[in-house]
C-alpha cells in the first residue's frame, strides 16, 4: 500500500520504542488510538509487510491485531 513516508516512519517508530503494536480490526477507522495522524488502515498494512517478511510475529485476538 502506498502511504507517506512520515507515516510509515512513526509506525516504525512507535513498535520500536513501545515494542508491541495493537490496531482493532476496523478498516474504516479514520486514525489509529495511539498514533493520532495515521489511519488505522495503514497501521494495519504497515504491520502486514513486516509480518509477510518475518520481522514480526502476528496474534489475532477479539478483533484486535497484536505484533
Amino acid at each position: 500500500m502506498l502511504m507517506p513516508k512520515q507515516n510509515r516512519v512513526s509506525i516504525y517508530e512507535y513498535l520500536f520504542k513501545e515494542g508491541v503494536m495493537v490496531a482493532k480490526k476496523d478498516y474504516h477507522a479514520p486514525k489509529h488510538p495511539d498514533l493520532e495522524k495515521i489511519p488505522n488502515l495503514q497501521v494495519i498494512k504497515a504491520m502486514q509487510s513486516l509480518k509477510s517478511r518475518g520481522y514480526v510475529k502476528e496474534q489475532f485476538a477479539w478483533r484486535h491485531f497484536y505484533w
